[in-house]
């Protein structure tokens, strides 16, 4: 078996998750001081699940066109334009907190909303050039050992992010966490530059943009082990998230303000982290299948019981608990598609996951905020964790092949 830090032993690999590092940490910085900025603005649950959903609608409505772009034209551009609009929307919502743009959010939240429609429209196309141009930088037999790095970064950087971004808004102010969201950002953009370019493998057969498009979706709907596997998370997220009421959960339910909102939004990345570190170290190479589908309901019983607690501690433990099962099904799942999907289709592949997956926790976030308004938060929480529970009893049911699953190679 090779060494579980073999893959850091590549530099270009070593500067992409740098870098992946350093846009993450910004970007759960930037999530905490929206989340809370419009929510002190507007004192509205559904609101916050309006932030998920001015990002998810432009990034589904391009995830197609993006993942055939990055099939056919060079990864790092796309990453590299992607990471200069990302820095904008960065720099953008900097302003609105300064004299030469306050003015702005005289108009309310709305301009809060324009700016991370744009930001969704950057994250729908580095998405699947992310996805596919990491393989490009390691050998295959090195696959699951990237991914659990990169798994392990993106949960460090999640963890720092949030709790960084709390701690940044209830100490220094808001100004202070959106400068230091903007030089996370730019640091990102310099660090993927310095990535050595890879060509693109050979583009596949099929002529036209449709045509690309088509063969991509024709694949993830043929191949039943991804499709399940992809489906199951995406209903999961769907209904579990409770991630986009964490502001209401801290100042209504647990009353700890916007530094313990940084905490409880770092509990979930605390547990996928030494989830993470662990499966590094011992990759799962058996019953892939009972795993997943164990860990999307450990995931579904941990929002039952976050909704019901009124204890901080027993809160963040549980939330914690949930991260961990919960970065369980990202490696799996990326194992799956990196190991089954051809070089050449991994954008378009990518593209039909991000929106099921992807985007599915920006609408499971406005699916919280508008089950909160209208079946109170907590019930709609717990409500959600039943639902996740019964998607994963119907997958079990409908889907053998993914139960028995073993490895995959």
């Amino acid at each position: 078996m090779s060494s579980p830090y073999a893959v850091l032993q590549i530099r270009d690999f070593r500067l992409f998750i740098s870098a992946r590092f350093c846009v993450t940490l910004a970007i759960q910085i930037q999530a905490v001081v929206v989340g809370w900025q419009v929510y002190e603005i507007t004192k509205d649950p559904l609101s916050l699940g309006l932030i998920g959903l001015a990002e998810a609608i432009p990034s589904i409505v391009v995830s197609l066109y993006a993942g055939h772009l990055a099939d056919v034209v060079e990864r790092k551009k796309i990453i590299v334009s992607a990471l200069i609009t990302l820095l904008f929307c960065s720099l953008a919502l900097l302003s609105f907190t300064l004299d030469i743009g306050a003015f702005i959010l005289k108009q309310g939240v709305l301009p809060i909303y324009v700016i991370i429609f744009i930001s969704g429209i950057a994250r729908g196309f580095i998405t699947p050039a992310l996805f596919a141009f990491m393989p490009q930088l390691v050998p295959r037999e090195l696959f699951q050992n990237a991914i659990s790095w990169n798994s392990t970064l993106w949960e460090t950087a999640t963890i720092s992010g949030l709790s960084i971004g709390g701690l940044l808004y209830g100490f220094f102010g808001i100004t202070t966490a959106y400068s230091t969201d903007a030089c996370l950002m730019l640091i990102g953009l310099l660090l993927a530059m310095t990535v050595a370019n890879r060509s693109l493998p050979p583009v596949s057969k099929e002529e036209g943009i449709l045509d690309k498009i088509k063969a991509g979706l024709q694949f993830v709907f043929h191949n039943k082990m991804i499709l399940n596997a992809i489906s199951l998370d995406l209903f999961a997220v769907l209904f579990g998230g409770a991630v986009a009421l964490l502001p209401f959960f801290a100042d209504q339910v647990l009353h700890v303000g916007p530094i313990g909102l940084g905490f409880l939004r770092a509990a979930p990345g605390i547990g996928a982290l030494l989830m993470a570190v662990y499966l590094t170290h011992n990759p799962i190479t058996k019953s892939m299948g009972k795993i997943l589908l164990y860990s999307v309901a450990g995931f579904g019983l941990c929002m039952i019981l976050f909704a019901v607690s009124h204890n901080f501690w027993l809160s963040m433990a549980v939330l914690a608990i949930s991260g961990a099962f919960d970065c369980v099904s990202v490696i799996v799942r990326g194992t799956l598609l990196h190991t089954l999907t051809p070089e050449n289709m991994k954008g378009r592949v990518s593209a039909v996951n991000n929106i099921f997956i992807g985007s599915s926790n920006e609408i499971g976030a406005f699916e919280s905020g508008a089950a909160a308004r209208l079946f109170g938060t907590v019930p709609s929480v717990i409500f959600g964790g039943v639902m996740t529970l019964l998607v994963v009893g119907v997958t079990a049911w409908k889907a053998p092949t993914l139960r028995r699953l073993e490895n995959v190679h």
